[in-house]
């Protein structure tokens, strides 16, 4: 099949080269030539497993193509995808001007029947505003065109993209054309073969689905880190906790890891726009109100730790940071966590050396050249003449390091875990301070 892709980003990138990958005929859109043309080089702008190969193959093939050329990409797909950002709105609403401005681009050039996919993460009432446009556009043109507009979230995971969409869980499609519902079950038939995973339901559905899906998730882990911060008040260790309740499958073991808050592109967006899309309807979603504001005060918490051990002066003191990245796997450093405490460090005097796996040039993108701010190749020159270690990211490569060489290295034998990756019990036996995430020691009793 024919499809077009406008937004090269995270979503588009990936839902494009998958597609190609099984053997349709793909053209992407994006209106930043720089990325456009690195692409045609093969240089991936993201970090995603299996991605770049990916891309590189269907490239070769002849089945992936990457253009300015937006009249080219709508007279060369039947089916348009729309994989366009939608960054928060002062408000943090979602806002819709790059979906709406592609629907116009999209209506602008087309000359035969199309099917519109909001690919993007748009709130409920999307479709409608962009068949608005679309027709608004046509009327203007002269052009009596027959088209529809589908909701098709996506349900990828950063660092497991690829595989997400090779092997969906779930396919949402919102449409209530059946001639509509079988291009799209033609279109994604390489992966429905193993079982039914198409979930065919009306549109306005499909787009709450989305969020409703990243909301309670988010709503896990809250609750996780809440009750971590009352068991240590209570000096229980929440690992045990987790432990007991992941057992029963009602729970699962999934999400509810405790930690210093969740963050990337799409949990804090998404929490923030259902909470307007309800206000703006009259109902006040305390649930999800709570969710957001237990994430924001998760964050401080490192700093809260960190600040207490050293009795409130954390002037000069040079700080040990493993992991920039919201989770493993990614370079993306959207809302991390890691941002909030070099931040909040910074602001008391404090110096920072990082190491991230994949999420340096991120970094250096992102805070350039400060005289607070060391960026390490590697997480033991990180350690060098530091007063305490942080583990921000549980990326594998920190789970098991050399504590001996921890020890050495740091002014203070402290390591503070911002994702409870280490045995309290074997570090105090090797004579290193550690404060988890609700391991039974509230921040406030240093001596």
């Amino acid at each position: 099949m024919k499809v077009t892709v406008f937004g090269i980003g995270y979503v588009g990138l990936v839902q494009a080269a998958v597609l190609a990958g099984v053997g349709h005929d793909v053209v992407c859109v994006d209106i930043d030539a720089e990325r456009v043309e690195n692409l045609k080089k093969g240089i991936i702008p993201i970090y995603e497993p299996g991605l770049s190969a990916l891309v590189k193959e269907s490239a070769d093939a002849g089945r992936l193509q990457f253009t300015t050329d937006a009249e080219l990409g709508v007279k060369h797909g039947r089916i348009q995808f729309i994989a366009v950002g939608t960054p928060p709105d002062e408000d943090g609403s979602a806002d819709l001007q790059y979906v709406l401005a592609v629907a116009k681009t999209i209506a602008t050039y087309m000359v035969a029947p199309k099917i519109i996919v909001d690919k993007s993460t748009v709130p409920v009432g999307t479709a409608d505003k962009v068949s608005d446009c679309v027709s608004a556009v046509l009327k203007e043109r002269g052009f009596d065109l027959g088209f529809d507009v589908v909701s098709n979230p996506e349900f990828l995971k950063e660092g497991a993209a690829v595989a997400d969409c090779q092997r969906p869980d779930r396919i949402v499609i919102g449409t209530d054309s059946p001639a509509v519902e079988s291009k799209m079950r033609e279109l994604y038939a390489p992966f429905n073969r193993n079982h039914e995973k198409l979930i065919v339901m009306d549109v306005r559905s499909a787009e709450l689905t989305k969020y409703a899906a990243n909301c309670m998730l988010a709503t896990k882990i809250s609750f996780m880190n809440e009750m971590a911060n009352l068991a240590e008040k209570l000096g229980a260790d929440i690992e045990k906790v987790r432990q007991g309740i992941g057992s029963d499958p009602r729970i699962g073991y999934h999400f509810i890891y405790p930690g210093c808050g969740y963050g990337g592109s799409c949990f804090p967006k998404d929490v923030q726009a259902l909470v307007r899309t309800a206000e703006k309807v009259g109902y006040v979603p305390e649930l999800l109100k709570s969710v957001e504001a237990v994430n924001s005060r998760q964050k401080e918490k490192l700093f809260t730790h960190i600040q207490a051990y050293f009795g409130g002066d954390l002037h000069g003191k040079k700080i040990a940071l493993w992991g920039l990245s919201f989770k493993p796997n990614t370079d993306d450093m959207r809302d991390a966590s890691s941002r909030v405490l070099m931040d909040s460090l910074w602001a008391a005097g404090a110096m920072v050396q990082a190491y991230d796996p994949e999420a340096m040039n991120e970094a250096q993108r992102i805070y350039g050249a400060r005289s607070d701010l060391s960026l390490m190749g590697t997480k033991e020159s990180a350690l060098n003449a530091a007063d305490a270690l942080v583990v921000c990211t549980e990326w594998n490569a920190f789970k098991a390091p050399d504590f001996d060489l921890v020890k050495e290295r740091l002014s203070h034998a402290v390591i503070f875990d911002g994702r409870n990756l280490y045995d309290p019990a074997m570090l105090e036996q090797q004579g290193i301070a550690y404060y988890g995430i609700g391991r039974g020691r509230s921040v406030l009793s240093f001596s």
